[in-house]
């Protein structure tokens, strides 16, 4: 657990030395670090609406926090956006010409840095990750001309949850997740590059 510590944090805190600013954060260890994640990949519909969603999307912005008080978890929470579209081959079936979904989304959550598998010439850490989610779906519907249905917007809320694991060189992270809403379920794949906001020893 110690070597985890020095590894994950400590020593990359001090790599990053040149953005350390000077200010107070919540007291916990004496070491601690905020941080920003930009993340991008493809999200794939699963279950019942995998009928109707084509391969999306999405990007999301996650800020992470920890100290050497609890490490090596780290707290989070993300903003983000995707987007499916339609399925061609639902559309020939059905009533419809068109059908996307848009999902603007809140997540918070833990993620867990297990021991480095490789320490060599990177940090190669095996990580976990889970937690809640506030899902606000936007769905478009367009009928075909000849079925005389008005097309129409739906808009819903719904909580859920998210699981996921992958890795990490802790500056750069590629992590696969479950993501769970009622009637509404993916699988997302991110590229995930870490930024550091604030560091402290």
């Amino acid at each position: 657990m110690e070597k985890i510590k020095y590894i994950s944090l400590n020593f990359l805190l001090l790599l990053l030395s040149s953005n350390y600013i000077e200010c107070q954060l919540i007291k916990f260890g004496s070491a601690k670090g905020l941080f920003m994640d930009l993340g991008v990949g493809p999200r794939v519909p699963v279950g019942d609406n995998s009928i109707m969603e084509n391969l999306g999307t999405g990007v999301q912005v996650t800020f992470s926090y920890s100290d050497n008080e609890f490490l090596p978890i780290f707290l989070y929470g993300s903003v983000g956006h995707q987007h499916n579209p339609g399925r061609q081959n639902f559309y020939g079936g059905s009533d419809y010409s068109a059908y996307s979904v848009n999902l603007i989304y809140l997540n918070a959550g833990v993620r867990y840095y297990f021991s480095p598998i490789v320490e060599n010439v990177v940090i190669l850490m095996p990580i976990i990750e889970g937690g809640i989610n506030w899902g606000y779906f936007i769905k478009q519907h367009e009928f075909k001309l000849d079925r005389y249905r008005n097309d129409y917007i739906e808009e819903t809320q719904k909580f859920g949850f998210h699981i996921g694991g992958g890795f990490s060189m802790f500056l750069l992270d590629v992590v696969v997740y479950y993501n769970h809403y009622y009637n509404n379920e993916y699988i997302s794949i991110d590229l995930r590059i870490r930024l550091p906001i604030y560091v402290s020893i």
